[in-house]
């Protein structure tokens, strides 16, 4: 085939312009990076701090604080101040760090009185 024809069959007929339709782009074709891609999480709370923070400053943030879906109004640190047996306070991410505080909370205690006893 001569250049001549395969450019007559690449062009539209009439010299009409071609219409783009609004159809997804494959994952390989876009300019950004998603969301996930990006490491974004739903929640800001969600994610932690590439500069190192002080326990206070830990203590302080909110991952969640807003109505959820029956109308009561939620606030959810982002860390969990907890106390070591030592007596050295340390912030657990509610995340990351989840099952730590699963296990924070299964040792904690009840005494005679009814007060908490967390060792």
């Amino acid at each position: 085939m001569t250049k001549e024809l395969e450019n007559q069959n690449n062009q539209p007929e009439n010299n009409q312009a071609e219409i783009e339709q609004p159809v997804s782009k494959d994952w390989h074709s876009r300019e950004e990076p998603t969301a996930k891609e990006r490491n974004l999480t739903a929640n800001p709370g969600d994610r932690i701090s590439d500069k190192p923070e002080s326990v206070e400053e830990k203590a302080k943030q909110v991952a969640v604080d807003s109505p959820d879906i029956t109308g009561d109004h939620i606030t959810v640190p982002t860390y969990f101040v907890v106390e070591e047996p030592d007596g050295e306070k340390k912030a657990l991410h509610h995340v990351k760090d989840a099952e730590e505080i699963s296990d924070v909370i299964r040792q904690a205690r009840v005494d005679e009185n009814g007060n908490r006893i967390w060792w």
